[in-house]
């Protein structure tokens, strides 16, 4: 099994076949908007419009597992991603990364 036979669900819980992006180069990152690390969204944002035309694309999976630093819902958390950080790039559904819930993709 590999990533593109992955299914996960958007921002908006909409599937999304992984095997749309075969053939580019990803970055899958699990974030939190209330965490210390959340200025690294300018970070990621640089990267996507340096290396995008290229093929490179940035999945974004946020988790609030680890001390409920990704509180809110998709949208309220695309709305903070976008608003104070101009990202562009994909973002998905929350997941877990562990325990009982625990994504497949996790």
């Amino acid at each position: 099994m590999t990533i593109y036979d992955f299914t996960v669900k958007d921002a908006k819980e909409q599937p999304v076949s992984l095997a749309e992006y075969q053939g580019k180069v990803l970055l899958v990152v699990n974030t939190a908007t209330e965490c210390g690390f959340t200025p690294q969204y300018t970070e990621l944002q640089a990267l996507y419009e340096t290396y995008n035309d290229q093929g490179f694309e940035i999945l974004d999976f946020p988790c609030n597992q680890f001390g409920h630093q990704a509180p809110g819902t998709n949208e309220e958390i695309g709305a903070i991603c976008t608003g104070r950080y101009g990202v562009t790039f994909k973002q998905f559904d929350k997941i877990d990364v562990n325990g009982e819930q625990q994504s497949t993709l996790g």
